[in-house]
């Protein structure tokens, strides 16, 4: 496996303490209730929520970074792209990661790190895709092996 690659795994792993998610979130709502929420801060507590343990807090993170990548900064536009990526890996949302990976290779053909993601992603769509079919063959093993048992036995 790459150096890239382990880079990637321990962002992708990476957890925000407990401290971290409540000073955000604080900081987050303290700027929505005061009209002073602005893109970064937006990105910053959607960031914390990416590194959350709890997917509702992806879900959350999704939705803001989506949001930023329509009416966020321009100039900061790959880094809502790269953190949604992020998010929709942790989610296994594969498809989605792929699209936005895609995009992302749109706006920066050459960058690294895209690439990086591109080829993460695919490894993770295949090997998930090699557990299904493992599992899809050994129940229908499982079943053929117990349908021969019952021929034999009511034989």
């Amino acid at each position: 496996m790459s150096e890239n690659i382990k880079n990637l795994e321990h962002i992708i792993n990476n957890h925000a303490t407990s401290d971290e998610l409540r000073k955000q979130t604080d900081r987050f709502n303290e700027a929505s209730k005061t009209n002073q929420l602005n893109p970064d801060i937006k990105f910053e507590y959607a960031v914390t929520l990416t590194r959350s343990s709890l997917r509702a807090d992806y879900h959350r993170a999704m939705n803001l970074l989506e949001d930023l990548c329509v009416s966020g900064n321009p100039d900061a536009f790959r880094d809502y792209l790269f953190y949604l990526i992020i998010v929709n890996i942790k989610l296994e949302d594969y498809n989605r990661a792929l699209e936005c990976a895609n995009k992302f290779l749109q706006v920066e053909p050459s960058n690294r790190q895209a690439q990086n993601l591109l080829e993460y992603i695919q490894r993770k769509r295949f090997n998930n895709g090699m557990k299904g079919l493992a599992i899809v063959s050994g129940v229908t093993f499982a079943v053929g092996a117990t349908i021969a048992a019952a021929f034999k036995y009511f034989k």
